[in-house]
């Protein structure tokens, strides 16, 4: 049996002082964590042994051990659950294989409050290291079910650990903390102490499906009482049986009246890993042809890899209060991904795979009303609390909106609960149901334009006539906006159209100013824009007179139907090919450049120079709106050379 002593992984190792020195405030959650990582390895055995029925392991009495030595001051939480290999223990302990490690521990390390470095380490599932806040030393035996041999991993958290195999582990997993002296001042409790093991228990772990027994040593079964109640006990047994700790009451099955918030709260804590309460707690039952229970959590706050491809998502799955699986995706669209909780279903098979419950018709008759449920609470918010409906929609309105091109079904109550930045106010957002309410006379259309943030929106030259009119212009800065409201296309009747899109001819509109005007600017210019057209063949599709310009020179448009460049390289990032669409030029004949490139293209027979201008004036229109030149090299040396003939 050989011992081999292995260094810590960077991250890990400058994590492990974090932990001990400047982490959690409450040092009592170690043992939640400790306790959570017991039963997650229990439903993994329950699970693997449902489906391997082969497996040689004993499932007839899974539960959680909790042991107190105060002489020897050791604390033991043990499982009889999935154990781990020795390879499992190196990899999954000794080092943290997450590509996120680094943004984590910057976080943590810039992190104002302890509260807020709670949240981080429930992210990133760490919880194991949580024990060295209150040990000197920590031991892990484990035996992966199913295997012959042991493994022993020991570390003082300075650095370096050991592994050894052992022949004689337990199936399962026991942690051993060497615990530190109490320190009161510095919130370090004696947690040799049964009454405190019991009170932290109730408080994090009382919902645990599994139980959780607690076993004290002789000698300690009296730690924390009176001598009077110590001396009773002591004289009606030596030696104390185990007691459950933990009522084992799965929260969604009592009745709502007999739960407090606190509790709920605690529930989504433990399967949401997150340190906040929920935003907002739902609760559904369905009696009848096909019964389930469902309790879920909207969070307060969005996680991390909440748009990362393959970071976990959906709810825990049960079948008559017997676990089944985590993040089972098939009961809530991916646009809901953030949506945590449990769902209780009497009728499921208990073997059900993740492959037979994507063609269920019992799930997806769950899925729907599932849906449907966590929609009417976020619009019953929405009329009801405006400020936790404003906390949701700017943690989750981004992916939210995602079911406007993927939900088809539900579109018009997702219309209906989003909202949207516009030019009517500063910082107040508008529903589309204001923005109709608030439409001018003879407006037919809802206007919108995208961009990277509202200031670089506010302005573009596309803004310019808008603005000038006092036309209400949403303001989309969300990469998937140019999609939904290209899916969408309409709202109670009113087009949605892009001000960079197609012909905006806002003079239409406007009836004092006459339709001859605009056809004697279209002959005056008839004869520059053929040439420009001429000129930037390989770059444009159209040259024209624009009425969305006051201000701006020139501008860039989309036609009506083509892709925006935004959209197109979007499309090109998910690895769809499309074709490139040449863009619209529009002038300003109001403008005084304009005019005077006009008036020389009129006088002069040599135009060489006036093809220089020409280039010069649509890269500046590819500027204004955010994108860049197609030779930036070129429009610099071309901007240079003019620059320093005007000095």
């Amino acid at each position: 049996m050989s011992t081999e002593t292995f260094e810590f992984q960077v991250e890990a190792r400058q994590l492990l002082q974090l932990m001990i020195h400047s982490v959690y405030s409450n040092k009592d959650v170690f043992l939640r964590e400790l306790v959570s990582n017991a039963s997650d390895a229990l439903d993994k055995l329950r699970l693997e042994k449902l489906w391997d029925d082969s497996l040689d392991a004993d499932v007839s009495d899974l539960h959680i051990d909790i042991d107190v030595d105060t002489d020897a001051r050791t604390l033991t939480v043990q499982d009889n659950g999935i154990g781990m290999s020795y390879d499992e223990v190196g990899r999954l302990i000794g080092t943290i294989a997450n590509s996120g490690t680094a943004k984590f521990l910057q976080e943590l390390q810039e992190a104002k409050d302890a509260a807020g470095a709670e949240g981080l380490i429930g992210q990133f599932g760490v919880g194991f290291y949580a024990g060295f806040m209150v040990a000197d030393e920590v031991t892990l035996v484990t035996r992966r079910a199913g295997e012959s041999q042991g493994t022993r991993w020991t570390s003082r958290g300075e650095g370096t650990y050991t592994l050894e195999t052992v022949d004689d582990a337990p199936q399962g997993t026991s942690v051993t903390l060497h615990l530190k002296p109490a320190d009161p001042e510095n919130q370090l409790h004696d947690y040799t102490s049964p009454w405190k093991i019991r009170e932290i228990i109730k408080r994090y772990s009382d919902f645990i499906t599994w139980p959780i027994r607690m076993v004290v040593a002789e000698g300690s079964a009296t730690a924390g009482k009176s001598d009077e109640a110590s001396a009773a006990e002591g004289s009606e047994a030596e030696a104390p049986e185990a007691e459950t700790l933990n009522s084992m009451k799965a929260l969604w099955a009592r009745p709502r009246g007999e739960v407090s918030d606190d509790e709920y709260h605690e529930l989504y804590k433990h399967i949401g890993h997150d340190w906040r309460d929920p935003l907002e707690t739902i609760r559904l039952q369905a009696e009848g042809t096909f019964e389930y229970q469902a309790l879920l959590f909207l969070p307060a706050h969005a996680p991390h890899d909440l748009f990362a491809r393959d970071s976990k998502r959906g709810v825990q799955l049960y079948v008559k209060r017997v676990f089944i699986m985590d993040d089972c995706e098939a009961l809530l669209p991916p646009y809901l991904r953030f949506v945590k909780g449990v769902v209780d279903a009497a009728d499921l098979s208990l073997n059900v795979s993740r492959e037979i419950l994507q063609q269920d018709r019992h799930i997806e008759m769950m899925r729907r009303r599932l849906t449907k449920k966590v929609l009417s609470t976020v619009k019953e918010m929405m009329t009801k609390d405006q400020d936790r409906y404003a906390t949701f929609w700017r943690e989750f309105g981004t992916v939210l909106k995602e079911g406007l091109v993927t939900d088809p079904e539900n579109r018009d109550v997702l219309l209906s609960v989003a909202s949207f930045a516009s030019t009517h106010h500063d910082t107040e957002p508008t529903t589309l149901k204001q923005y109709v309410e608030r439409m001018k006379d003879g407006q037919d259309d809802i206007y919108y334009l995208a961009g990277e943030s509202r200031q670089s929106i506010e302005n573009s030259p596309h803004m310019e006539a808008f603005r000038d009119r006092g036309i209400e212009v949403l303001l989309l800065t969300d990469a998937v906006d140019e999609v939904w409201a290209d899916a969408v296309g309409e709202y109670e009747g009113k087009k949605l159209r892009s001000v960079a899109k197609g012909r905006i001819d806002l003079d239409a509109e406007d009836e004092d100013t006459s339709g001859g005007e605009r056809e004697k600017q279209t002959e005056e210019y008839a004869g520059l824009l053929g040439w420009m057209k001429e000129q930037l063949d390989g770059d444009i599709k159209e040259v024209r007179l624009s009425s969305r310009l006051t201000v701006s020179p020139a501008c860039v448009v989309s036609d009506a139907h083509d892709l925006t460049p935004a959209l197109e390289n979007m499309y090109r990032a998910m690895g769809q090919e499309v074709p490139s669409a040449k863009r619209i030029l529009e002038l300003n004949p109001d403008h005084r450049l304009v005019k005077g490139l006009n008036q020389a293209y009129n006088e002069r027979e040599d135009r060489s120079a006036l093809a220089e201008t020409a280039e010069l004036l649509h890269g500046l229109a590819v500027l204004a709106e955010g994108g860049q030149p197609k030779e930036p090299a070129r429009f610099v040396k071309l901007m240079a050379d003019r620059l320093e003939r005007a000095l």
